[in-house]
């Protein structure tokens, strides 16, 4: 990687406002701080993604603030998982459900909860 080709925003995890405002809205429900995505080995494609409710960090995770009062933590395992991924909220029919979207994953499965790098 170049300083011509880093691009800090891709190093991280982002959310989109939909994303963000839905999160909101669970934390307060679960009277969390902040929101931890990892990863699993399941699913048909290799990996599953996790996304639990965050009250206190754990040691190895890696923080990376989304909101002005919103942080998603990551464990240093499941970065190069997930470095780089835009988590979106998206309307489907009557329902809302979270995206990820990974430039590491190679292999998506058909119904979207896993991927493969």
């Amino acid at each position: 990687m170049s300083v011509e080709t880093f691009n800090p925003t891709e190093t991280g995890v982002r959310m989109s406002s939909a994303a963000v405002a839905h999160a909101h809205r669970q934390l307060a429900k679960a009277g969390a701080r902040a929101v931890r995505l990892g990863v699993k080995n399941s699913g048909c494609s290799g990996f599953m993604y996790q996304v639990d409710y965050v009250i206190e960090p754990e040691a190895d995770d890696q923080e990376f603030v989304v909101a002005d009062d919103l942080s998603v933590f990551v464990s240093q395992e499941a970065l190069p998982l997930v470095r780089g991924t835009e988590i979106d909220l998206v309307k489907e029919g009557l329902n809302s459900v979270l995206k990820f979207r990974n430039p590491n994953a190679a292999v998506e499965c058909g119904c979207g909860e896993s991927f493969a790098v």
